[in-house]
């Protein structure tokens, strides 16, 4: 099962890149999936199945980009798909919780009808459109709140890097305690997509997190009962800290459909305290 790879230094393409066996790494200078033509690499190297990692996700500047937002993530997966039908392969696109508007009161499953209120949501909405109009071989993963040991590229690392470092400085920090997510470890995330893929598991949609959700306040809490810092931490609102982009105040995904099929993931504080242990502050 040769698989390819693409964005794979990221936070989750780290990850995967470790867990398959026979893989391609694609990096951006490797692949400009924007490109069609460049997409042609893909023709070259001949791999079973893509995972499509590349995104956008800078989710304020998508807001005043959007002609941007779109081209990554909606033109990109529209290439991708193509070029997948092309060569026979299985297309893995990786979404998001954000094609959710946040108004439900409890997770939300992959028969939810997706309302996003951004515009990366939006541009990842349309890059799943175009992935299951384009191509029949293909699985869409959302995923959600991510943190994983490579970090997130262009964002300075994630949640868990930024609370550690203004906790250990004593900063006074307000962490909203309005919006619920899901908290997602890359590496189990990428264990269970490679479990998605090598059972066959019928195509389609499927929402993998770790077990449980939590606020960002919660998270924030548990970060820093783990590593024992005393951090001078309180719970606020988002009206604190207003965004160019709307947040869905509910983004946590069920888990439920993977777990019909004999997929476990952990809760999200065993992979909290796993992922610390791994960067070296347990």
């Amino acid at each position: 099962m040769k698989v390819a790879v693409i964005g794979a230094t990221g936070q989750l393409g780290s990850d995967l890149v470790k867990v398959f066996e026979e893989v391609i790494p694609l990096t951006h200078s490797d692949i400009e999936v924007t490109d069609l033509s460049s997409c042609e690499v893909l023709k070259e190297l001949k791999p079973h199945i893509v995972i499509n990692t590349a995104a956008y996700h800078k989710t304020d500047e998508c807001e005043d980009n959007p002609e941007k937002a779109f081209l990554v993530n909606a033109i990109g997966a529209r290439n991708v798909a193509l070029t997948c039908k092309e060569i026979g392969a299985i297309n893995v696109y990786i979404s998001t919780d954000y094609v959710f508007d946040g108004s439900k009161e409890e997770p939300y499953t992959e028969e939810d009808i997706p309302n996003p209120i951004n515009v990366y949501g939006i541009s990842k909405y349309a890059g799943e459109l175009l992935t299951r109009t384009l191509c029949d071989r293909y699985y869409i993963i959302r995923v959600s709140s991510l943190f994983g040991v490579a970090g997130a590229s262009g964002k300075g690392g994630n949640f868990v890097e930024t609370m550690i470092k203004k906790g250990k400085a004593g900063e006074e920090l307000y962490v909203v305690n309005d919006i619920t997510m899901s908290p997602t470890y890359t590496k189990d995330a990428a264990v269970a997509i490679k479990k998605i893929l090598s059972s066959k598991l019928p195509y389609g949609v499927y929402h993998v997190t770790n077990d449980g959700f939590c606020t960002w306040y919660e998270f924030a809490k548990a970060i820093f009962e783990i590593t024992g810092i005393d951090a001078k931490l309180n719970p606020t609102t988002s009206d604190r800290y207003p965004t160019k982009a709307k947040r869905p105040k509910n983004s946590a995904l069920s888990i439920e459909k993977i777990r019909f099929y004999g997929i476990e993931m952990r809760h999200w504080r065993d992979a909290l305290r796993d992922y610390l242990m791994e960067k070296g502050y347990l």
